[in-house]
């Protein structure tokens, strides 16, 4: 099924696709032994098929990793027709995935690609400024960030607060990202269905139509070397205006 909406995206003109944290496994597992079952390396056939089904675009999605040292992580690939390129573990692991997933140790890198310079964060990531900062610092155009975002209450009319943070996101580094968020129910458990592009003035400018079919499709042109210019105002820009000498004061 990820396959499918890989070609659909393609066929819509997408240049970088991004699919929802685990898709190629589901989220909510019963057991570790069921997320070991479902663990799959780098290697797996399913990334050649999202290169073929991508053409020239690149493809950000999530898997249950098995890592060549036996454990099991919560990753995300980042596929171009030349096939894996990069596979980026989540660091912050969010309530139960603490039973089944050991955390990355490895900061995300920012990847050379051919939609610009991209970088990539897992769902609780994103809530974690020093990794949306340290990207921005380190080069990166756009984040792609695959999720799955729990429906939880919230005020009519409200953005989901997970939104809201990549909004902020956004805004604070003056970069693009790119969230895309389950849909539906899974084993019970409601995903928020919060997929959204965000620009660098923290807007969001593409959400899903609403019914838009078996694979909706959140889908926006963007301009990526917009993320160069760090100025929020005349007088602001918000890398120069950093005050590293007073961060150093707190315990970090």
């Amino acid at each position: 099924m990820s396959t499918a909406a890989v070609r659909t995206a393609a066929a819509a003109g997408a240049g970088l696709i991004v699919l929802p944290e685990l898709v190629t496994s589901g989220y909510m597992f019963e057991s570790m032994a069921e997320a070991r079952s479902l663990a799959i390396t780098p290697a797996h056939p399913v990334f050649t098929d999202w290169a073929a089904a991508a053409g020239e675009a690149v493809v950000v999605g999530g898997f249950c990793e098995l890592g060549d040292d036996g454990l099991v992580y919560n990753s995300a690939a980042v596929v171009d027709s030349d096939g894996v390129i990069a596979v980026y573990r989540k660091t912050h692991l969010w309530d139960t995935e603490k039973r089944v997933f050991t955390p990355g140790s490895d900061a995300p890198e920012v990847l050379a690609t051919r939609v610009g310079s991209l970088g990539v964060l897992i769902c609780y990531d994103l809530e974690f400024p020093e990794m949306t900062r340290g990207l921005a610092l380190s080069g990166a155009e756009i984040l792609a960030v695959p999720t799955n975002w729990p429906l939880a209450p919230r005020p009519a009319d409200e953005h989901p607060p997970e939104v809201g943070m990549a909004m902020a996101s956004a805004r604070a580094n003056r970069i693009f990202i790119a969230c895309c968020d389950r849909s539906g129910t899974e084993r019970g458990q409601e995903w928020t269905e919060g997929t959204a592009i965000i620009d660098i003035s923290g807007w969001v400018i593409a959400t899903p139509e609403p019914g838009g079919g078996e694979f909706p499709i959140a889908q926006a042109v963007i301009d990526p070397s917009q993320s160069w210019d760090k100025y929020i105002s005349p007088a602001n820009d918000v890398f120069a205006d950093r005050r590293r000498d007073i961060y150093a004061q707190f315990a970090l």
